[in-house]
């Protein structure tokens, strides 16, 4: 297993030379990189395969409601986990590949559409889910098109990447099961929270978006194409 300096750099270099020494970034993946070494020779592949089931199945106690929002919240935060733990192992013990970056890749866009369907089930609206959820695949999606337009770098860190996304989700629906029962103005404590956080999610994803778009206007040249 690589040491902890060791998995950053090549973490790093997997993802366009991603900066690892902001602190939201670094702690999530030395968490990740701490919880893999005990299970080094687990397949990277069971712990991508639990993140996504995990994920899918926090929508069940949302829906439920109440202070079983509360167990979905910590669903999320699980499934968030699943994922950085499977990067871990892949990245920390040599045996990451270009088919599992790839998987990884689509299993996180799957679990973020049942943090934005938990998020509905929970009693945020539907539209409002649905940017969430669209604001969490855009940044990346625009990422993969630069990508392949021969941007070599995955550009600026945004206050939207991963982790933010995964805590964003889980603490809203977490939140949401505290205040349950309760009403603020004739408003369900839970609906509350899980509005106002699908809408701080979606802002914060539109904010990463323009961040981006912004960014690689210096990074690509010539007149636009389809």
């Amino acid at each position: 297993m690589l040491s902890r300096e060791e998995y950053l750099a090549a973490w790093s270099r997997w993802h366009g030379g991603s900066d690892t020494t902001t602190p939201l970034v670094r702690g999530w993946l030395t968490l990740a990189h701490t919880l893999a070494r005990p299970i080094a020779g687990l397949p990277p592949v069971v712990a991508t395969a639990a993140g996504l089931a995990v994920a899918a199945a926090a929508v069940v106690p949302a829906a439920a409601g109440g202070t079983w929002l509360i167990v979905a919240g910590l669903l999320v935060g699980l499934s968030g986990l699943l994922d950085s733990l499977d990067g871990a192992l892949a990245i920390g013990t040599g045996r990451a590949s270009q088919r599992g970056y790839v998987l990884d890749s689509v299993v996180d866009r799957l679990t973020e559409v049942a943090y934005a369907g938990a998020l509905w089930a929970a009693g945020a609206p539907g539209w409002l889910a649905v940017l969430f959820g669209a604001f969490c695949w855009l940044p990346d999606y625009v990422r993969a098109r630069a990508g392949q337009a021969g941007v070599d770098r995955t550009g600026p860190i945004s206050l939207w990447e991963r982790p933010t996304r995964v805590l964003m989700a889980g603490f809203t629906l977490g939140g949401a099961g505290v205040v349950s029962g309760l009403e603020v103005a004739g408003v369900d404590g839970a609906v509350l929270t899980t509005t106002s956080g699908a809408a701080v999610g979606a802002l914060l994803g539109a904010v990463a978006t323009v961040q981006l778009g912004w960014w690689l206007r210096s990074e690509l040249s010539g007149p636009g194409g389809g």
